[in-house]
């Protein structure tokens, strides 16, 4: 099991308070290792085994628990008397009307709760509703490039070769169980995307055109980084297919919703800096695993490029960020990272050794007149000197750099 110190942390943060803890992401994201890893941590200090329930929903023998009622007598024929009792639920989302029964147990009960789920039904309006502020959302995402890298630093391999290795393969926790060999990893990726696409989109929203529901996620891994909206993808595919009249933007904007709320898409909105206000249209959407894109698509290094924007996206939401992609007048910044001090401007790129790319870069965030910080990434190793308080920084060294907290 991989020992994800950032999380456990922010669950030791919150621990013993009656905010209750909720760690939502991709299927195969970690989520049920946290959750055994924490457990452990707690008998480890003091804390009664029997006082620690855990129970993941997706194992058979939890198969006649469907109501919230029967979640509630549930846990209540496991707590230990005149203890506290730390709650921890995988997967809770399989429960009707869950939050109903873990309402109840946090109000009425000395408990400590933590819950999983890979869907984003788990913070709805009606979850709201029922836990008022009580809760805590932790998002967790795929291996960041710094955990990959610690993992396998004694492999031999550089960190150029690592750093290839994870933008072909991802940060799929697993894979560091698997042979590094493209058709077991495939089979391994494929088998995740088609549970999520079928299980968590397909089931959970009685989708009939399952065919659709693909060819927009394997629209979306063509284009990351790049501009659209929903009139621009229904256009696309409707041209593709064939079809006599285009397909609703309505019905692309639903779909596009889904795959948001099975975590397998990321949505970035625009942001007028100048202006100071987000934008209601033209985005641009992310694969929260580029080993899930690359195995939809073939793996190619013609998109390189965007391919760093996607790493660089995911990055900065795991540092605390609100992620916002940028625009000035007519200029694009690729991202506004946005907290509690104010923004942060990045722009990335492969290189910026040609002269006309380097202009373009520094053009982009020249312009923003502000005192906040402002970087470009970039894969070159050799820099020129930086310009109007400018950073460069190289993207790997960014990627392995210590935080701060």
């Amino acid at each position: 099991m991989i020992y994800r110190k950032k999380y456990i942390d922010r669950l030791l943060a919150f621990r013993d308070n009656k905010i209750i803890k909720i760690i939502t992401g991709l299927r195969r994201t970690g989520k049920s290792t946290l959750l055994e890893i924490y457990r452990d941590y707690l008998i480890s200090q003091g804390v009664d085994n029997n006082a620690v329930i855990h129970i993941n929903f997706e194992l058979y023998e939890y198969n006649d628990i469907k109501t919230d009622e029967d979640l509630y007598n549930l846990i209540k024929s496991k707590l230990v008397a005149n203890k506290k009792n730390y709650i921890l639920l995988d997967e809770v989302q399989e429960i009707e009307h869950w939050e109903k029964a873990i309402n109840g147990l946090s109000v009425e009960l000395d408990v400590d709760i933590y819950l999983t789920g890979s869907n984003a039904y788990l913070l709805s309006s009606e979850l709201s509703t029922y836990l008022s502020g009580r809760y805590v959302e932790i998002k967790m995402l795929p291996l960041s490039f710094k955990e990959y890298f610690t993992f396998h630093k004694d492999s031999g391999l550089s960190k150029d070769d690592l750093f290839s290795q994870f933008m072909k393969y991802g940060g799929m926790p697993q894979l560091t169980t698997l042979p590094i060999e493209s058709s077991v990893i495939n089979s391994f990726l494929e088998g995740i995307y088609n549970t999520v696409i079928l299980k968590d989109v397909i089931s959970r929203n009685k989708i009939k055109d399952v065919d659709l529901l693909k060819r927009i996620f394997r629209f979306l891994c063509s284009n990351i980084g790049s501009i659209v909206s929903a009139n621009s993808i229904s256009k696309f595919i409707s041209k593709a297919s064939k079809l006599d009249k285009d397909i609703r933007p309505a019905t692309i904007s639903n779909y596009l919703t889904m795959l948001e709320d099975a975590y397998i898409i990321y949505k970035a909105d625009r942001y007028d800096v100048k202006g100071k206000e987000l934008l209601k249209s033209l985005e641009k959407y992310y694969v929260v695993d580029l080993g899930i894109r690359n195995n939809i698509l073939g793996y190619t290094d013609t998109d390189y490029g965007h391919m760093l924007e996607n790493i660089v996206y995911f990055e900065l939401l795991r540092r605390g960020y609100q992620v916002h992609i940028g625009k000035y007048d007519n200029l694009e910044i690729d991202f506004v990272a946005v907290d509690q001090e104010g923004n942060r401007y990045y722009q990335v790129a492969e290189t910026i050794l040609g002269e006309l790319t380097r202009d373009r870069e520094f053009k982009s965030l020249e312009i923003v007149k502000d005192n906040y910080e402002k970087t470009i990434l970039t894969m070159d190793k050799i820099f020129p000197s930086n310009k109007e308080g400018i950073k460069i920084k190289n993207i790997i060294e960014f990627l392995l750099e210590e935080q701060v907290v």
